[in-house]
């Protein structure tokens, strides 16, 4: 029985597959009339959340944007952020000082803005005049008398109480003496023979030479023994005085210079009056009364070792490290690091060797980061650097939870190094923005403790906006900014014209034009670059094509390898003809900022059995997820289309044949459908037709992606191959408004030399395929027999009837017993 044929289908005409943008949208002949436009379009709804995050300076309203790379996210932050900015806030100077009580812990000091350096400046004269004045006034006569009086008391004493001591000994034939040990002397009890002093260890000398009995030296060792002990007492009374005198120095020269000290430190109270600079102030006098050996002319040391001499400066105790000056800041600071490893963010403390393998670090030695230097205003990081910038996602998730900024360095936050200095952390009000891409955000979102209360404000940037006659005057006066500011030449309103066509192609929507400006601002400067090169007083819509076909060259290598592939043999596409089971899918390649479609040659095989449809790419691990679904979809459709009647009785495998590497997306959906059912009913595919579209268990066709590429594409192929008037493209209806084919293609289709349908059900497309009438379910549930679906029925009739009953299954009889 013959196959009924299909009704001829209508294909699509040339004005459905361009858009052209009309020049007369424009109401000038070129930009050199057309004002810059001032801020940021397309980008409604983030402006409204991150003028919120501006705002609403609270705890946690953070703002985290997302967005493609190239929509402007880091140029509207900071032009937002310029131009929203309120009234600015109280911004502060902050700077370490020593801890003369724990110097391992330093002070922290705040200031107004511009207050710092002027403290530090009084600060460091006010040690110079003491250390002018003190010396001054320890060298005074009335000070210098009273030295003296005090040196005569002690002598008094020391003589008092050495000099009864050494009458006893004259009396005892003994004597007091010095003995010296090393740089230091001490007193010594000398025995007298012969009117001369000697130790008491030489006594056995002087009875061996019969200069003295045996008798006597015992006496003089026993007389030395107690007299001993008693010198012994008299020392430490002298050391006691020593120490009392000592003493009675160091207060009168206290109280000598106590009233300088004073009235230096007071006057510096009374400009500076804030509690903690004048707690810090009456610390430093304090110091200062105690170390005044400093202040007498031993404020340096130099010590020598291993050729290096080191100098101490003791009065860098007096210094002070600001760490954060805000003097002339008019505005609130808005800092966009672009480096967020953690040194830079949250500061470090430098440290300096000893010469011997030690390292150190003092107060004068912390370092601010960005995240200091923003206090008070925004910081701006990428939020894929923060996070993979080693420490700084954690402590930026503490400084932020807790509103305190603690300066280490990072060795010491690994532990590779012992803590050097632990400085006093400074309370932040720094609102930070977080720049990245939907997938890190979910990554941060889903993952990681207390982030959405950190980052309460999410600012998506859109990849598209609408295309009406604002936006396309609004993409104009973006023209006119780059010229602007990068020196371009001016743009007619053709070429102005034929970039928001290559705006809606990028968009890949007729009724959209795209938002990432980072492509469009590369067509411009490119197109200025081409005009300049031939000498051209303005760019014009020539330039432009030359630029963009220039763009698709360069990023177009792969594309080139495939389609020689492909015109030499190596990659099996036919164009002609018609086979069983074969058809021509279409994908699309992308290497980021280029996108190309390609032919691939789709296969399907049956056979008798009940596994039903076998992904091949998922058995050999290249099928991704969303491949996976749209082969168990297509299994639904069978289902629903020919199970009802009788269990599906085949197995069906498809691949996509040489592909060598991962496939994922449903758009071939429909493509594996039409070649399972050319299989199954044994009816041939048109092999000059490619196809592409998802499919629903329904037989609905949905919408795909890159229509647009994968038609070129396939053209592309049918050129090099050579044009025959029957080759052509089947596509989703709904993809219909996303046709802005190039030049070439409608040029074919309008000289019938190529074509282009458009279907919204899995039946249209057979009907194109296989040229017949796909068939309509009967009353009875039923296909015709001269129909596409209808010889499928009867194959999967034919199937189930030999599975049931095979070949091969033996007969059992059975005899009757005489």
């Amino acid at each position: 029985m013959a196959l009924l044929k299909a009704k001829p289908r209508t294909e699509l005409s040339p004005n459905d597959l361009k858009w052209t943008c009309d020049v007369s949208k424009f109401d000038f002949d070129s930009t050199s009339s057309l004002k810059p436009l001032e801020g940021i379009i397309g980008q409604e709804r983030a402006l409204k959340a991150l003028k919120l995050g501006v705002d609403l300076r609270t705890s946690g309203y953070n703002v985290f944007i997302t967005g493609l790379s190239g929509t402007g996210k880091f140029t509207t932050v900071k032009t937002m952020l310029e131009t929203l900015r309120p009234k600015c806030p109280e911004l502060n100077d902050y700077a370490y000082v020593n801890n003369f009580k724990d110097p391992d812990r330093p002070l922290l000091l705040m200031f107004p803005a511009g207050k710092a350096k002027k403290f530090k400046k009084d600060l460091s004269n006010t040690i110079k005049f003491l250390q002018d004045q003190i010396p001054k006034t320890l060298e005074s006569p009335a000070v210098i008398a009273q030295k003296k009086n005090l040196m005569v008391d002690f002598s008094e004493k020391q003589q008092t109480l050495m000099g009864s001591f050494e009458t006893k000994l004259k009396k005892n034939e003994f004597t007091l003496g010095q003995v010296k040990i090393g740089e230091a002397a001490r007193p010594e009890i000398l025995a007298i023979i012969e009117e001369k002093p000697v130790f008491i260890q030489q006594l056995d000398e002087y009875v061996s030479n019969k200069k003295i009995t045996r008798r006597k030296a015992n006496t003089l060792t026993k007389k030395y023994a107690s007299y001993q002990q008693e010198l012994q007492s008299i020392v430490q009374k002298s050391l006691i005085l020593n120490q009392e005198f000592q003493d009675k120095v160091i207060t009168l020269e206290k109280e000598s210079v106590a009233y300088i000290v004073e009235g230096a430190i007071e006057d510096l109270k009374s400009k500076f009056k804030i509690k903690q600079v004048t707690n810090y102030l009456t610390e430093v006098q304090k110091n200062i009364l105690q170390t005044l050996d400093v202040f007498k002319g031993h404020s340096q040391e130099k010590i020598e070792e291993n050729n290096t001499v080191y100098v101490i400066d003791y009065l860098k105790d007096y210094d002070v490290n600001i760490i954060l000056d805000n003097a002339g800041a008019k505005d609130w600071p808005v800092i966009i690091e672009t480096t967020p490893s953690y040194t830079n963010i949250f500061g470090t403390i430098e440290k300096y060797s000893d010469g011997y393998g030690g390292w150190h670090a003092d107060f004068t030695r912390i370092k601010a980061g960005s995240l200091l230097r923003a206090n008070g205003g925004y910081l701006v990081i990428n939020a894929i650097d923060a996070y993979q910038e080693p420490g700084v996602w954690q402590a930026l998730k503490r400084v932020l939870l807790y509103g305190k900024l603690e300066i280490h360095d990072l060795s010491t936050v690994y532990h590779f190094s012992p803590s050097v200095l632990k400085p006093e952390p400074i309370e932040v009000n720094t609102n930070v923005i977080l720049i990245g891409n939907n997938y890190i955000y979910s990554v941060l979102s889903n993952h990681e403790d207390d982030f959405n209360k950190i980052f309460k404000v999410k600012a998506e940037f859109d990849y598209e906006m609408d295309l009406n006659d604002k936006a396309i005057i609004e993409y104009a006066q973006i023209i006119k900014k780059l010229i602007e500011n990068e020196g371009l030449l001016e743009f007619d309103k053709s070429a102005l014209s034929k970039i928001v066509e290559y705006g809606a192609r990028y968009a890949g929507q007729k009724k959209k034009l795209t938002t990432r400006f980072a492509y469009i601002a590369d067509l411009a400067r490119e197109s200025s670059f081409w005009a300049k090169d031939v000498g051209a007083p303005m760019v014009n819509v020539y330039h432009v094509k030359e630029a963009y076909k220039a763009s698709q060259e360069r990023h177009g290598l792969s594309e080139s390898k495939i389609q020689e592939m492909i015109t030499e043999g190596n990659i099996l596409i036919e164009t002609t003809g018609s086979r069983v089971g074969q058809i021509n899918g279409l994908a699309v390649y992308s290497n980021g900022r280029h996108s190309f479609g390609k032919p691939t040659r789709i296969t399907a095989s049956v056979g008798l059995g009940t596994t039903g449809i076998l992904n091949v790419e998922r058995e050999a691990g290249l099928s991704g997820k969303t491949h996976d679904k749209g082969l168990l979809i297509i299994s639904g459709y069978f289902r629903e289309t020919f199970g009802r009647r009788l269990p599906l009785s085949f197995t069906a495998g498809v691949v996509f044949e040489q592909g060598y590497g991962m496939i994922d997306g449903d758009s071939a959906s429909i493509t594996e459908i039409c070649a399972i059912v050319s299989s199954l009913a044994n009816i041939p595919l048109k092999q000059s037709l490619a196809i592409t579209g998802s499919v629903n268990q329904k037989g609905d066709i949905q919408p795909i992606g890159g229509v647009n590429e994968k038609i070129e594409g396939f053209f592309d192929v049918c050129f090099e191959q050579g044009l025959n008037k029957e080759q052509g493209v089947i596509i989703p209806v709904q993809n219909v408004n996303d046709l802005m084919l190039k030049k070439e293609v409608v040029e074919a289709v309008e000289k019938g030399d190529f074509h282009i349908y458009s279907i919204s059900k899995v039946e249209e497309a057979i009907e194109l395929l296989t040229g017949f009438n796909s068939g309509a379910r009967l009353k009875s549930g039923s296909f015709p027999k001269n129909t596409v679906y209808g010889e499928v029925e009867s194959t999967l009739i034919d199937f189930h009837k030999r599975l049931k009953t095979p070949p091969y299954k033996k007969k059992t009889t059975t005899k009757k017993k005489k």
